[in-house]
């Protein structure tokens, strides 16, 4: 079982799930590179202008530790990233678990990212000129559940803890993205977890993911916020292995 974080996170995030799944699978964890303890020099700005070069990582890591069938676990745009590495290799994974996808965060006709182009853009440029303060006003928000205040303080430690200039980058490379139409190309059995409340993700963006994903199952969590592997651990472990268990 493989675990990909999102944005500005690391493999640390993961600490209260795996120990769930420690009797039953093998755990890998890592940071993408340019978080958490990886080597920044190998961070190439070409290669992590797209989605694809986290995704080209990922395989890289199940050939190198011969990973035979994984069940790979993502958040966010981890979640994305896991999903164009399987579309990528399709016989790479037995399963995908994907907490708060999105392959889309702007608002476009119908399709509900939400954000307006004009939010994403603001965010960005206040990421560029005070990427502290942004960590600062986001993180909280982002996190959600107001009544747990030391998980927005995490996140925004995690955040204020990556290089800000490869932060602004993977910013960038993941708020303009737009995945949509890789979706119908996931051959993989996936499960989608949405929370309530994700400001990130919201619940039509989970919707239109399981909706486009042709065998996926979609579980609306109780959980609240964007990070339930941090804000509700017991629940988002019972989700995860009901759906795993068939």
């Amino acid at each position: 079982m493989i675990f990909g974080h999102g944005f500005g996170c690391d493999q640390n995030m993961w600490r209260y799930i795996t120990s769930a799944f420690q009797q039953h699978y093998k755990i890998v964890l890592f940071d993408h590179v340019g978080a958490g303890q990886s080597d920044l020099k190998a961070y190439d700005y070409t290669k992590y202008a797209s989605l694809q070069g986290y995704a080209n990582d990922i395989i890289e890591i199940c050939h190198h530790l011969e990973l035979t069938d994984p069940i790979f676990v993502g958040h966010s745009v981890g979640a994305m990233i896991g999903v164009l590495s399987a579309i990528r290799e399709p016989d790479l994974f037995e399963k995908l678990v994907l907490i708060g996808p999105s392959p889309c965060y702007i608002n476009h006709g119908d399709y509900l990212g939400g954000f307006d182009p004009a939010d994403i853009h603001a965010m960005l440029e206040f990421m560029e000129t005070d990427y502290m303060g942004w960590s600062g006003t986001f993180a909280p928000f982002i996190m959600g559940n107001p009544d747990q205040p030391s998980l927005g303080e995490e996140l925004m430690h995690s955040f204020c803890n990556t290089n800000s200039s490869i932060a602004k980058h993977f910013a960038r490379t993941t708020f303009l993205s737009d995945n949509r139409a890789d979706l119908a190309h996931l051959q993989t059995k996936s499960l989608i977890l949405q929370c309530a409340d994700d400001m990130i993700s919201p619940v039509e963006v989970g919707a239109f993911v399981h909706k486009n994903i042709k065998d996926s199952t979609l579980v609306q969590l109780k959980a609240t916020g964007h990070c339930p592997h941090l804000s509700a651990p017991l629940e988002t472990i019972k989700a995860m292995e009901a759906y795993l268990q068939h």
